[in-house]
């Protein structure tokens, strides 16, 4: 599956290596395509499992370098892979993607009235074999919520794809979040201005 930015501006990026973005996230394929990059989209399962000693940061980019690990057999020469992995953590407890509606519910009575960290591990895996493996940080802080707004969140929007049983940019984080220590696009899903920079720095782009 192919995409590029349709009509983008003169000093759009130019794409050196065949781009392949390894997630199936409309959030991360909108935030490429706005980059300015052209791209395909590959998928593959792979299980997002992680060792139990690691923290936080640790969890995100080992989850990232995990998946773009499945794609390094078939990648060609040409070709860099980007995955991306993004947990939310309150203090070192990760929480992932709900398992149903009544574990949203949960995960999110526990955010609301408190400030939390959102971490995007991100691997960028060039098929001569350079790998590029990091991480961003984002603070969230979360307004006090009823448990009618959670029920109502939950079930308009049933989150159970998100990390953290919430998307910044649903419902939720327009009457929710009261303030963002980092990028926000970062709790998006892609912390954009640091793939730019290390696209960069690969020469996998220029302007």
């Amino acid at each position: 599956m192919q995409f590029s930015a349709p009509d983008p501006p003169l000093n759009a990026a130019v794409t050196r290596p065949r781009l392949v973005l390894a997630s199936n996230s409309p959030r991360r394929r909108q935030l490429l395509t706005e980059l300015g990059l052209a791209y395909e989209i590959r998928l593959r399962e792979v299980e997002e499992n992680f060792p139990p000693q690691l923290v936080r940061a640790e969890v995100a980019e080992y989850l990232a370098a995990h998946k773009a690990a499945a794609y390094a057999p078939d990648l060609a020469p040409d070709e860099l892979v980007v995955t991306a992995d993004t947990i939310v953590c309150l203090g070192n407890d990760v929480l992932n993607k709900p398992a149903d509606e009544a574990e949203a519910v949960q995960m999110l009575l526990r955010l609301q009235g408190r400030a939390h960290d959102v971490y995007t591990g991100v691997c960028l895996l060039h098929g001569d074999g350079r790998r590029v493996v990091f991480s961003d940080q984002t603070r969230v802080h979360f307004r006090p919520l009823s448990l009618a707004e959670i029920e109502h969140y939950v079930r308009q929007y049933r989150p159970l794809d998100k990390a953290g049983a919430y998307g910044a940019q649903d419902w939720i984080g327009m009457v929710a979040v009261t303030r963002l220590e980092g990028s926000y696009f970062n709790v998006m899903g892609l912390p954009v201005h640091r793939v730019w920079e290390e696209l960069v720095k690969l020469g996998a782009v220029e302007v």
